[in-house]
């Protein structure tokens, strides 16, 4: 538990039960609230989160229950154009979800291994707007011999969206989409290779999708090479983006995103304590969300421009030197080139480069010591008047501590934002600057 300079109170607890053989639960909560110096610039989240295991001769019984709140106000508006009382920009969204499912723990006789399972969520926000999903998954694989793997995957992915005192009128929507993905896969100490395919149906349209990929040993367990053709879809119900954006309005259509990507990359571990990987990709979309400030109105929400169709070339790379569990560091570079718009003039708040960076070293028995640093590439917003206009790039360095008191205390500090900068993510919402975060921990 802790406490912050920006009215920050912090709670995160975890309880584990069973004896792990028979029967496994384990049991979480977080709380995290925080007032910027903006009018409404605040902010809450609250999670509880507990799953469990009931294991069997050969199965296991698995099951998961999360219920989630998160507190946003939209506070990116002209205060000296516009008076808002709080209870008008409050952006609230309450999230329930369970998850059941059953996998075995042996093979059989038979040599199949299953693990069908069952997730349902019932998401609400502030506006009474609710949406319900299903999905239903069902992986199954059989081996043959050394060399040879078969396998299906059916999934099922169901959502109900309907919204009340919406003006000009309500919504209300299914969005469903279904997939069977059987695959052959080829596997040897030095060479492996997926093929398959994957029939859709997106709310009725079908496509096929390609699920193709393969992976070489140049040099046994030092490089190898990846490449591959794949396909996927992504879901955009409301639940989905405003994890991404919680600015965003109450939506009247869902379209969802298909990705189709050529890649090539090699992987890397050198000597004991290096690992490097590099992925160079061509990815088209159809039917990509961008996130624009409401121009109509007050620009304090956004809502969503579709774009049909966009290409995308996709260079990551990434870097890890890790020293048993004293010493980690890790950095991650992504580069995004975005063409070929036919909707839209800009790919609006996209983010051409994202850098990410972490430490983590225990310089002394008792004392951790941890950084963080994180800086993306500035993008285009639409200002009023169909204007597009750059939004600059942004950077955040942290730092912190940890003290192990004992076994059983600890006490740690977070410092955020430590060169105070004022960025935008999102258009018109400033983020914190420098805050400050302590505490203690308790183990027993």
């Amino acid at each position: 538990m802790g406490y912050g300079n920006l009215s920050t109170p912090y709670v995160s607890a975890g309880f584990s039960f069973g004896n792990g053989k028979q029967f496994l639960a384990n049991v979480y909560a977080d709380y995290i609230s925080s007032k910027g110096k903006l009018v409404y610039q605040d902010y809450s989240r609250l999670q509880v989160k507990a799953n469990g295991s009931y294991f069997l001769p050969d199965n296991e019984v698995y099951a998961g229950v999360t219920a989630r709140m998160r507190e946003h106000f939209l506070y990116g508006y002209d205060t000296a154009l516009y008076k808002y009382t709080k209870k008008d920009v409050r952006q609230q969204f309450q999230d329930f979800s369970v998850k059941v499912g059953i996998r075995n723990t042996t093979t059989g006789g038979f040599g199949i291994n299953y693990d069908p399972n069952l997730e349902v969520s019932h998401f609400t926000n502030v506006n009474k707007l609710t949406e319900t999903t299903f999905i239903l998954t069902a992986p199954v694989e059989k081996q043959f011999g050394e060399a040879f793997t078969f396998r299906v995957e059916a999934k099922a992915d169901i959502t109900a969206y309907s919204t009340k005192n919406l003006m000009p009128g309500n919504v209300k929507l299914n969005n469903n989409v279904f997939q069977v993905s059987p695959s052959l896969v080829f596997s040897t100490p030095r060479f492996s290779i997926n093929g398959g395919l994957t029939p859709t149906w997106d709310n009725g349209i079908f496509v096929w999708l390609p699920n193709v990929f393969a992976e070489a040993q140049i040099l046994e367990n030092v490089i190898a090479f990846q490449a591959g053709w794949i396909g996927r879809y992504t879901k955009n119900t409301y639940r989905n983006l405003s994890e991404i954006n919680p600015y965003l309005q109450t939506m009247n259509a869902q379209l969802n995103t298909r990705e189709t990507e050529y890649y090539g990359g090699i992987k890397a571990t050198l000597g004991k304590h290096f690992n490097f990987n590099a992925k160079a990709g061509y990815v088209t979309y159809n039917n990509l969300p961008f996130f624009i400030n409401d121009t109509a109105s007050d620009n304090k929400s956004f809502v969503i421009s579709n774009e049909s169709r966009v290409n995308n070339f996709r260079v990551h790379g990434d870097i890890s030197y890790i020293n048993k569990e004293k010493f980690t560091v890790t950095a991650g570079l992504t580069l995004n080139g975005y063409t070929g718009m036919k909707n839209n003039a800009k790919a609006w708040h996209t983010i051409p480069m994202e850098f990410t960076s972490s430490l983590r070293w225990w310089a002394f028995k008792q004392v951790l010591l941890k950084a963080d640093f994180y800086a993306f590439g500035g993008s285009h917003y639409l200002e009023k008047g169909n204007v597009s206009k750059p939004y600059l790039p942004g950077s955040d360095f942290s730092a912190g501590t940890e003290f192990k008191i004992n076994n059983m205390f600890s006490a740690w500090l977070d410092v955020n934002n430590i060169f105070n900068t004022k960025y935008q993510r999102w258009h018109n919402y400033e983020v914190y600057g420098l805050n400050l975060v302590g505490g203690v921990r308790v183990n027993f």
